[in-house]
């Protein structure tokens, strides 16, 4: 079981609050992803979940059970840290035993959990190497394998993947909600990185300045963003967010339309501009488009490879069905 519930909790340093009264429950057996921008809270709420951090106020209940005032090792979650944290002078196999050895875990199943862990993360044939002689991406599954032996309630990941390349960070992603899958443990995950939020998580959270901006699944925020804020967070490319006459017409303030949204042409079309930097990528094209009279540049995704060149005139049509409205205070109009 790994239920977490937060209830009216804050978190203050001395006479700054960084997390104003906040209210959230993970369910049981959630993969759920805390996103937002540098500063907003979501380390610090992760920490507090673990009792890394004291609450100023409210309560963290864990599968029910007031867990506010218990110190971390009580808690039985485990933690995964951007830094690997591994002992250089260990095997694999004794720093994934660490901390079954200082709970004292008797020899024999101390050895039945490293096969286990070891197994689901590709690690059995690197058990007598040291931390030195693995890679980063596998460094990272020796710290995930450390984490899988504790048996926790819940998994904690504080941005796991920051340090590794791009490549070996899409690989990873895929591993860690394989291994979701396979565990049906309950996972919270730190990132600032809204693609790996949008991939991995059952749930996602976004933050703001400790607040919490909306929850829900990646398609409920990818297709319903309840503000502002969560639309032009949630999506890469960003949504175009467009005020002015072309919002008025759909009775709001603002506009929001994805790139993916719009389609382009050489003729016709309801808003025309100029092509500045064109992106192909083989499978799509990205264009930033200028001189729309919208907005400083309107970013269109197109399929495959279409022929326009920097400075081009080009001819967009948003999807109506597509077109998000906003009003005057940033929130959505149903």
């Amino acid at each position: 079981m790994g239920q977490i519930t937060l209830d009216s909790v804050t978190k203050s340093f001395g006479d700054v609050q960084v997390i104003p009264p906040l209210d959230l429950t993970i369910e049981d057996g959630e993969f759920a992803v805390f996103v937002g921008p540098s500063g907003c809270g979501k380390s610090t709420l992760l920490r507090l979940i673990a009792g890394l951090e004291d609450t100023t106020s409210g309560a963290i209940h864990i599968d029910g059970a007031d867990a506010t005032d218990q110190p971390p090792a009580k808690r039985r979650l485990a933690m995964v840290f951007q830094s690997y944290a591994l002992y250089p002078h260990m095997t694999v196999r004794k720093n994934i035993a660490f901390p079954m050895r200082m709970a004292k875990i008797d020899k024999a199943e101390q050895d039945r959990r490293i096969e286990q862990a070891a197994a689901a993360l590709n690690l059995t044939d690197y058990l007598d190497r040291r931390p030195g002689q693995l890679s980063g991406g596998q460094r990272q599954r020796v710290a995930i394998g450390r984490a899988i032996v504790r048996e926790p309630a819940a998994f904690l990941f504080d941005e796991p993947l920051s340090n590794l390349d791009a490549a070996l960070r899409v690989g990873m992603r895929l591993e860690i909600s394989e291994l979701h899958k396979r565990l049906k443990t309950t996972m919270v995950y730190v990132t600032h990185d809204q693609v790996e939020a949008m991939t991995m998580a059952d749930k996602i959270v976004v933050l703001r300045a400790g607040h919490i901006e909306q929850v829900g699944s990646p398609l409920d925020l990818y297709r319903a963003p309840r503000n502002l804020f969560v639309a032009g967070f949630i999506g890469s490319p960003k949504m175009n967010l467009i005020e002015g006459p072309a919002a008025a017409e759909h009775s709001a303030q603002t506009i929001g339309i994805r790139p993916e949204h719009i389609d382009v042409g050489e003729t016709g079309g309801t808003w025309t501009g100029k092509v500045g930097v064109a992106e192909h990528l083989g499978s799509d094209t990205f264009f930033h488009i200028h001189e729309t009279g919208l907005a400083d540049m309107v970013t269109v995704r197109a399929p495959g490879e279409v022929n326009f060149s920097h400075g081009d005139t080009i001819h967009l049509t948003p999807r109506a069905d597509q077109i998000h409205r906003f009003d005057a205070e940033g929130l959505r109009i149903p």
